[in-house]
């Protein structure tokens, strides 16, 4: 055997079908096997594997051992003379394999070889290739010097940003999204270090390969797609611990003296440094809008105090200089309470939310003026007339706020793009149907045939002039249909359409178009599967309101609760847990949660069993009924299923 393909996954089914069938291509014709090691995904992806790979050996974890002990299973399994180590969110080209192996038999001293990545919008990544992180490297990195300086031989050893991206290189770490490695040297060095869980493990591999003599190639004549939404995974506290320990344990396993105990501090230093810096960057990215809005409206309530107060009354002085500490701070909360329950918060360049939310927070502001004390009632001239002015000011911001980011005022540009397929006239009424069914909104321009002579009478253009469909009808994006366009085609017109368009990649009889925007995005995932109303944000945050909103009626008519429901002690301690975040109202039965796709919910205290009042049902028919629950999710559900348990809310 020539050669094993190794790929472990853990809930990307999607994205593994679509390396699947890549990989199935580049090995046609070759001595080779491919291993797919699962780490218990609930995704239905051990399922998928069997039913359209049925060449594939497959490993199912009942658990999630990590990656290094994942590839280690198989690894040892495998009987390839190179062995492949590939993630499930890349797509090789149809010669990858071919043109690696070429190499590596006429370099022996080769331990291992990497190769061009791209990201889903044609740009190069970096980390193709890498030096190892000694305490400067380290340093440069965690400090932004190698940002500052991406082509410094002194600042940016990290990414080797001084070589150039197009030759050969001999490189220190190779990229773990594609390892390829000479069995040879895996059985005279050892396999992957099963102290890394994930993170780390490749420098580690790479290190040793150079330690004991070998060499690591960076071999650009093979690229790959690499879906991977690095500044996503950058912006979880998981990450930066899971990342810095990993480094620790290499500087703990590979330094010694003075200098081991320098990277180790220094490490340790960065865990919190790059902790508190996500911290603070998820919590500005939250709150920057709102106190946006909270600012621009309170400068023009102060504006409008004064001038009705000269313009109505005549009177400079005429509005307490209470309204500035009282009146205004509570507009305001009032208002951008009710554009965040009204969803403005969630999609920002949204303008009917937003100007819904201050409709409702207009009728609340007109509620409670009258239960003010008459020295804190503002003139109602004043409500008026702010609610116009936080009206145009929040609309006005928001339309800045796009022009900033994308460079025009098409608060609609986002929604529905420019889009063209390529592919055959079947294929592309399939992804049609796919986008219909999926529910995503795109202005279909029309379909480029993938070969040389097109019918334009059926087709917008032939594949050699899709640049220019792209320049006339000004495209936005582009689904490729891989059944008739190659890879190799398809990164080729990435990089020459350039990021300006989005691509996306259908395989081959699948449900699923596949893309990503950038690198600092994740893959993005078009599917017929099922939408859950319970996963959109303000399901969420409406449940979360009536759990609250539950609770503290409870709470405040608790001496006549503890007579309706047995347990009071129950409900008491319900009631606090329910407050601290720690359960809901409602959540799954327990039959169906565990190992369920289900969006995940907080422990309820009640399940949607209770609104049957039935005993007890068997299992697939509890997990259906928490199916239904969480697809069609609405805040009367709740309310529903604890009016019907209310003698249950004591349970513990």
């Amino acid at each position: 055997m020539k050669l094993s393909i190794i790929i472990v996954n853990y809930n990307v089914k999607y994205f593994l079908e679509q390396a699947l069938l890549s990989v199935r291509r580049a090995s046609r014709g070759m001595e080779a096997e491919v291993w797919v090691v699962d780490n218990n995904s609930v995704d239905d992806s051990v399922a998928m594997v069997q039913d359209k790979f049925p060449e594939v050996k497959l490993i199912a974890n009942k658990h999630n051992p990590g990656f290094s002990i994942a590839n280690n299973q198989a690894i040892r399994q495998s009987s390839g003379q190179y062995v492949l180590l590939l993630n499930p969110d890349t797509v090789v080209e149809e010669d990858t394999f071919e043109k690696c192996i070429a190499f590596m038999d006429t370099h022996p001293e080769a331990g291992g070889l990497g190769v061009r990545m791209i990201d889903g919008s044609g740009k190069f990544l970096p980390e193709s290739k890498r030096g190892f992180p000694s305490p400067w490297v380290a340093f440069c990195k965690t400090a932004g010097l190698s940002r500052l300086f991406p082509r410094s031989r002194l600042f940016n050893h990290y990414h080797l940003g001084y070589l150039d991206e197009q030759e050969i290189h001999e490189v220190e770490v190779l990229a773990g999204a594609f390892m390829l490695l000479r069995r040879s040297v895996l059985e005279e060095i050892g396999l992957l270090d099963e102290a890394f869980f994930m993170y780390g493990e490749d420098i580690d591999l790479s290190y040793r390969i150079i330690q004991a003599g070998y060499k690591n190639y960076y071999f650009p004549e093979a690229t790959i797609i690499h879906y991977k939404g690095e500044s996503t995974k950058k912006g979880s506290l998981n990450y930066v611990k899971a990342f810095y320990t990993a480094m620790i344990i290499f500087a703990r396993k590979h330094f010694r003296g003075e200098k081991a105990r320098l990277f180790v501090l220094m490490l340790q230093a960065a865990i919190y440094f790059r902790a508190l810096v996500t911290v603070v960057s998820n919590f500005l990215q939250k709150v920057y809008l709102p106190v946006l809005d909270a600012a621009v409206i309170f400068g023009g309530l102060a504006f409008l105090k004064n001038f009705w107060a000269v313009y109505h009354f005549r009177d400079p002085g005429y509005y307490d200089s209470s309204f500035l500490y009282f009146n205004a701070p509570l507009y305001i909360t009032i208002w951008l309470a009710t554009v965040y329950f009204s969803g403005g918060y969630d999609r920002q360049f949204s303008i009917r939310r937003l100007v819904r939310g201050l409709l409702v927070g207009t009728v609340l502001l007109a509620a409670v003026y009258g239960f003010l004390d008459l020295e804190y009632r503002s003139s109602r001239a004043l409500i008026l007339l702010g609610a116009m002015w936080a009206t145009l000011s929040t609309v006005a911001l928001r339309f800045f706020l796009h022009f900033l980011r994308f460079g025009n005022f098409n608060l609609d540009q986002n929604k529905v793009k420019n889009l063209v397929i390529v592919g055959s006239q079947e294929e592309s009424e399939r992804v049609q149907r796919l986008l219909h069914l999926a529910q995503v909104r795109k202005n279909f321009i029309g379909a480029v045939a993938p070969w040389p002579d097109a019918d334009t009478h059926v087709y917008l253009s032939s594949l050699p002039q899709l640049d220019e469909v792209v320049q006339i009808y000004k495209i936005e994006e582009v689904i490729f249909c891989s059944q008739d366009v190659s890879a190799q085609d398809i990164m080729s017109w990435m990089a020459r359409l350039g990021p300006a368009v989005d691509y996306k990649i259908v395989p081959q009889e699948s449900i699923s178009i596949i893309g990503s925007s950038s690198k600092n995005t994740a893959g993005e995932l078009y599917t017929i599967d099922i939408q859950y109303g319970i996963a959109q944000p303000r399901s969420r945050r409406n449940k979360r309101l009536a759990d609250l909103g539950l609770a503290l009626l409870l709470l405040v008519s608790l001496p006549v609760m503890v007579w309706l429901i047995p347990n009071s002690g129950g409900l008491i301690r319900n009631i606090l847990r329910v407050l601290a975040g720690r359960r809901s109202w409602v959540g799954y039965a327990s039959a169906g949660q565990q190992g369920s796709s289900l969006p995940p919910l907080r422990p309820g205290v009640l399940s949607p069993l209770d609104a049957l009042r039935i005993d007890k049902l068997d299992e697939p028919t509890v997990q259906r009924l928490n199916f239904l629950y969480a697809k069609d999710y609405h805040i009367s559900k709740d309310l529903d299923i604890a009016w019907r348990g209310l003698r249950h809310l004591g349970r513990e």
